[in-house]
């Protein structure tokens, strides 16, 4: 039997406890929490919960947890409010920065989308001859 919670089919292969944390939001800690709140044993497959089991489940997650959509239009509102107010933390969001706290001179590739600052990284090679 599918599970779809907020949208989002889990997979059926997987250990329930496993299964929950594909939902964006929900990690091992909630995952656990909601399977010993509902009463589901966490070793049981996805494909092996009863109707009854994905019921609760999903509606103990969707009215506990800000899951999914909810939460990324959550956290994108809270980075646009920082810009706008001109924060410390907006200002290096906007400049595509670490915001908290990292050293910059090196180990920031995936912020700043693995710009090489160096002489010589990146160049192209020469053209050939015509």
């Amino acid at each position: 039997m599918a599970v779809i919670i907020k949208g989002l089919m889990l997979p059926a292969n997987k250990r329930i406890e496993i299964a929950l944390r594909y939902l964006y939001g929900v990690g091992p800690k909630r995952a656990n929490i909601a399977l010993e709140q509902t009463g589901v044993a966490p070793g049981i497959r996805t494909k092996d919960l009863t109707e009854d089991q994905a019921t609760k489940l999903r509606s103990f997650i969707e009215k506990s947890y800000i899951i999914e959509g909810d939460l990324r239009r959550e956290v994108l509102l809270n980075i646009k409010r920082l810009k706008e107010i001109g924060s410390y933390r907006g200002i290096r969001h906007s400049k595509h920065l670490p915001v908290r706290g990292q050293r910059t001179k090196t180990n920031t590739r995936t912020v700043r989308g693995n710009v090489r600052k160096t002489m010589g990284s990146g160049r192209k090679a020469p053209a050939q001859k015509t």
